[in-house]
């Protein structure tokens, strides 16, 4: 279903204070629509949006949708929802999040950034360096780039960056010239109904990358790995520091603030390439992973080794990936989005990797509940790096507690798998009190969550100061 480009068209968002809707949301008021949009509270993501002149609700009720000629709605949105209903029954066109942005770039060359972690950094990265080539590119991420203090971008140009939303399939829909695929874990099995079939869309995303370009995947990832077996498609390039990468990994120095790193371009036919020195301003093997993904895009698009390496140097990073927000004394406190074993083990392990004898304390809070249930094991063995960690309630995102969940448990199980001591706090308030009690000096404290842990470590940090 395809829609048409008119200024007559009131389009309203249920769910907008979402990433990835209210970027959405920003791309299309700045092509001509006419957008309002509703969610349940106010959030930075809202702010941007409420600057940007767009209307509001801060609730979900069917008068929101008086003047709405369509609407979009996020995958967090049930369907007994108020204005989802009142849309259904006025008739009015209803698209998912993915469906529209799929009409929104369809008549870009789009590079498309897919996988179960990583994907921000990375699409930030590829955004960056074509906007330093001046490609002007549309882009579209799931975290505030800081070079440009938003999610979102409208371009002139004929490309545009995008970072896919595999929670709900709707990835599949986008139209792609280049892909880049970061990782596959399990993920989004509430959608998929097995892992089985989360594969089976991640390989057809892989074949639906046109001749004319080319899939960029992680041989690091033996998930990947495994999928590429089993898709036996010629039409990708391979990254990491496997030795059997097309793009391989080498030579890596971690430094405190930077990583600096090599890659062999390893070609099938003809003589090898070594681009040496690439610098960026992120630590940790993941990041050099990504920041090679990004590298691999812009050389295939003809950008020269030399820009690519500037840009690079000037990086400013995405806002809560390893973000600092106070340094008090040789104390230093950080933010992070890590809310899977995977991140957190990353996260960990790379600030451990540059800072030997410090201490580190993982403040978590975890994300839904059925995240907890699915991987509880494996998020206890993932603090193996900390001294401590200060576990917060569950951040539900909405679910209900229909699952067998004890904070008391889940903090013992930690302690066993990770061999690490685990501190119960109830809210904010237990948090800032611990933090101004026992912490001494030279700690690094990692507050990582998807939910309200930024916006605690945040007004702590104001108090702190």
């Amino acid at each position: 279903m395809k829609i048409n480009i008119g200024s007559k068209e009131i389009v309203h968002f249920i769910g907008i204070g979402g990433i990835g809707m209210s970027g959405l949301a920003q791309i299309m008021k700045n092509i001509g629509f006419t957008i309002q949009g509703s969610d349940l509270s106010q959030n930075k993501n809202t702010d941007r949006l409420t600057r940007s002149k767009i209307k509001v609700y801060f609730n979900h009720n069917k008068k929101n949708l008086k003047k709405a000629t369509m609407v979009v709605i996020s995958s967090a949105i049930k369907k007994n929802n108020k204005e989802l209903k009142a849309a259904i029954s006025k008739k009015l066109p209803i698209y998912k999040r993915g469906e529209m942005l799929a009409n929104i770039v369809s008549l870009k060359k789009n590079i498309v950034v897919a996988g179960s972690h990583g994907k921000t950094t990375t699409t930030s990265l590829v955004a960056n360096i074509l906007l330093e080539a001046n490609l002007d590119p549309t882009v579209i991420n799931g975290g505030v780039i800081n070079s440009f203090k938003n999610t979102a971008k409208l371009g002139k140009g004929e490309w545009s960056v995008i970072e896919s939303d595999e929670s709900d399939g709707s990835f599949l829909q986008l139209p792609v010239t280049y892909s880049i695929i970061t990782n596959l874990d399990k993920e989004h099995l509430d959608f998929y109904g097995s892992y089985k079939k989360l594969k089976k869309s991640f390989c057809l995303f892989i074949k639906k990358t046109p001749s004319f370009g080319k899939s960029i995947v992680c041989l690091d990832d033996k998930n990947l790995k495994d999928l590429l077996f089993s898709c036996k498609t010629s039409n990708t390039l391979t990254y990491g520091f496997n030795k059997n990468s097309n793009y391989q990994i080498i030579n890596l120095r971690n430094k405190n603030d930077h990583s600096i790193f090599d890659i062999k371009i390893n070609f099938i036919k003809g003589k090898n390439t070594i681009i040496k020195d690439l610098k960026v301003n992120l630590i940790g093997k993941h990041n050099v992973s990504n920041t090679t993904a990004a590298t691999i895009i812009a050389l295939n698009l003809g950008i020269k080794v030399n820009h690519i390496k500037t840009t690079l140097k000037k990086f400013m990073g995405i806002q809560r990936r390893f973000t600092k927000v106070l340094s008090l004394g040789k104390k230093e406190f950080y933010d992070d989005y890590a809310h899977h074993p995977t991140e957190i083990k990353a996260l960990i392990k790379s600030t451990r990797e540059v800072n030997k004898n410090r201490k580190i304390v993982s403040v978590f809070q975890p994300h839904r509940y059925s995240r907890v249930n699915l991987l509880k094991n494996e998020f206890a063995s993932s603090f193996k790096e900390s001294n401590n960690v200060i576990l917060c309630p569950v951040y539900p995102a909405g679910e209900k507690k229909t699952y067998n969940y004890s904070q008391e448990s889940f903090s013992k199980l930690i302690s066993k798998k990770s061999k690490v001591q685990v501190i119960n706090i109830k809210n904010e308030t237990d948090l800032k009190k611990y933090i101004k009690k026992n912490l001494i000096d030279d700690e690094i404290v990692i507050c990582m969550g998807a939910g309200s842990i930024s916006n605690w470590i945040r007004e702590i940090a104001a108090d702190l100061r």
